[in-house]
């Protein structure tokens, strides 16, 4: 997983509240086995029109959010059912972030593990956002370090995340690489177990 320490980068803003998993990343791409290939299909039926082709009404498919890395939304973004393929789908997208007032717990969890940064900002910051996105391309910097956000015209605003999860996305592990890293204590704790006749 790439460490995520500060981050530049082009905003698309999605000025939708309670968007949720279905939208994100609709059922009828979760058969697939593996993580990837779910890009194409993100928010596939606001991105496309029945025809096939993109729907140009839809935020994502403006020109000013073309290359986008960092996404704005509404508050409750990716609530709806535990789906791990949102935030898949969100980062192979492309996006490093997402911004808004709240997220549902599970979606922010799955982004953590995923190395996603869910950033929460008071609601008038995000309103502040969205009108800065509204007014034109929007390039914004993430400071995980300092946990900071900031923008053009004077924007700054500072965010709390719990330190666990703040210091796995700073080093890029998930669960998994975080557990792998004590496998020599593991390692000895087995060794002592087996001598005693435990294992």
């Amino acid at each position: 997983m790439k460490p995520f320490t500060t981050h530049a980068g082009r905003v698309a803003a999605l000025p939708r509240a309670h968007v949720d998993t279905d939208q994100i990343i609709p059922k009828q791409f979760l058969k697939r086995t593996g993580r990837t290939g779910f890009g194409e299909c993100l928010f596939f039926d606001w991105r496309y029109l029945p025809d096939g082709t993109e729907n140009p009404g839809f935020e994502l498919n403006r020109p000013e959010a073309r290359g986008a890395t960092i996404l704005v939304a509404g508050e409750n973004f990716g609530c709806g059912s535990s789906r791990e393929h949102a935030p898949w789908a969100l980062g192979e997208y492309g996006f490093r972030a997402i911004i808004a007032s709240s997220f549902a717990d599970i979606f922010y969890n799955n982004c953590c593990q995923n190395g996603l940064l869910p950033v929460r900002l008071p609601e008038e910051k995000v309103r502040t956002l969205f009108a800065l996105a509204a007014a034109g391309p929007l390039e914004l910097t993430i400071d995980l370090r300092v946990n900071e956000v900031v923008g053009p015209g004077g924007f700054a605003a500072s965010f709390d995340m719990d330190n666990y999860r703040r210091q796995m996305l700073l080093e890029g592990l998930d669960e998994i690489g975080a557990t792998l890293r004590q496998e020599p204590r593991i390692a000895a704790y087995e060794r002592r177990m087996e001598a005693l006749g435990r294992l």
